[in-house]
């Protein structure tokens, strides 16, 4: 059965720029028309309406973290002992619990596909559920559920370090090789469907050895799917490449096959000049999750070094300190300007194009993330009269810089109505609830 609706835009961001008066047709969950022409009866939208955003790296059970991981000192080394006690708890019906909550979170954000990167896949002890992919079957049904795309970034890590066997909960994440790695993914794989796709993931240089990075870049080569990497986050995990492979983990990556441009270089913080040019030469993306990266005192990735040598900028929450695109958007420039001490790196289109297009593109979405003709029918509406975003007017810069997550006021996904106008402070009690309820009960 054919289903149409008409939104009538009250400001709108399309590929050509910021046009008043827009009415979007949707027929089946993507746009069939996009102009000026009137049509009786449509959905009035106030406000600014951009398309859907691509939350490129998440890691869902880390919103457990938030308001924890603050309290004292310490580094990323850590942080990640307090991360591996909370993996250390989940099973499948928990995680779902908790991605459902999570995942409202982040729709409540205008976020409409999220990449998770997913490496939870055993029992506590190492041992395989009765389904090989409980732990991930239990993402994707919470992303279902919430009505958001999934690109499921299913993920290798198999050593503790370079040359170590996974030590205490990392038992939970190794498949024992990567050939059986792709056994597991390759039933994953079978029940992927349109609003999910299976890709690959190779946790660090840290986590998988040369050899088997090879496995996983054949895999995600061979069914033509997103490849994901944890890259030069630490300047850790550069010392211990270099001894051990007297290259940098981008070299190493270069000579497992694994760049390229299906591969999204995560973090990709501590890189050398010959680093930046061989991301940039093979337009490998480079996902940035600046909340993240400061929350964790990681650094300050070279943005736009990779940018200007031709890698795409995308962006995540990563550990979820904060779910908000709107945030990460900005601080890419920000933190920028505290490096150099200078302003205007990246102009407001393309943050917003690095949080939408480019996004999904890299999720393997690339029909979604534009209000276009053919695409998938993705609509987020911003409040232009918030104390944040009062006076500011309908222009790219306020999204980049006024606006917040609290500012989304009405959310379509596909078609399907995720978030109406008017109803944000129930969504948000609603989803407020179910965190509490997820991260109380995983915590008990």
């Amino acid at each position: 059965m054919t289903t149409v609706t008409t939104y009538l835009l009250e400001h709108a961001w399309l590929p050509d720029g910021i046009s008043d008066d827009v009415y979007a047709t949707v027929v089946d969950g993507r746009f069939s028309k996009v102009g000026h022409d009137p049509v009786r009866g449509a959905h009035r939208l106030a406000g600014l309406t951009i398309p859907g955003l691509a939350n490129c790296h998440s890691h869902a059970f880390h919103r457990a973290l938030r308001g924890r991981t603050q309290r004292g000192d310490g580094t990323f080394w850590t942080w990640r002992e307090q991360m591996y006690a909370v993996a250390q708890r989940l099973d499948p019906d928990a995680y779902r619990e908790l991605a459902v909550a999570v995942f409202g979170e982040m729709a409540l954000a205008g976020i409409t596909t999220v990449g998770e990167f997913h490496y939870l896949h055993h029992g506590p002890d190492g041992t395989p559920y009765d389904d090989p992919n409980a732990m991930g079957n239990a993402l994707l049904d919470a992303a279902r559920e919430v009505g958001i795309r999934i690109t499921l970034l299913d993920t290798c890590y198999l050593t503790a370090g370079i040359g170590r066997p996974p030590e205490g909960v990392q038992v939970r994440y190794s498949d024992g090789s990567g050939r059986d790695w792709q056994d597991r993914v390759d039933e994953q794989t079978a029940e992927e469907g349109g609003d999910v796709v299976v890709g690959a993931a190779i946790h660090s240089v840290r986590a998988v050895p040369l050899e088997e990075m090879r496995l996983v870049a054949d895999w995600a080569d061979r069914f033509e799917v997103p490849l994901h990497v944890h890259l030069s986050e630490q300047v850790a995990e550069n010392d211990e490449c270099l001894a051990a492979y007297g290259r940098t983990p981008t070299e190493v990556l270069a000579e497992a096959g694994a760049l390229g441009d299906r591969t999204s270089a995560v973090h990709a913080t501590h890189l050398t000049d010959s680093d930046v040019a061989l991301l940039g030469s093979t337009r490998t993306v480079a996902c940035f999750c600046p909340t993240t990266e400061r929350d964790l005192g990681d650094g300050v990735g070279p943005s736009t070094r990779l940018r200007d040598a031709g890698s795409p900028l995308t962006l995540g929450s990563d550990s979820h300190a904060v779910v908000d695109l709107f945030e990460e958007m900005r601080a890419v420039e920000l933190d920028e300007r505290l490096v150099s001490r200078s302003r205007g790196h990246w102009r407001a289109p393309d943050l917003l194009r690095a949080a939408t297009y480019a996004g999904h593109a890299s999720l393997g979405f690339r029909d979604a993330g534009r209000i276009e003709p053919g695409a998938r029918a993705d609509l987020v509406s911003l409040d232009l009269a918030s104390p944040r975003t009062a006076g500011c007017g309908p222009t790219a810069e306020t999204v980049a810089y006024a606006v917040s997550a609290a500012d989304v006021t009405g959310v379509v996904a596909g078609g399907r109505v995720l978030l109406e106008q008017g109803e944000r402070g129930d969504a948000e009690q609603r989803v407020g609830a179910a965190l509490a309820a997820a991260v109380e009960g995983l915590l008990r």
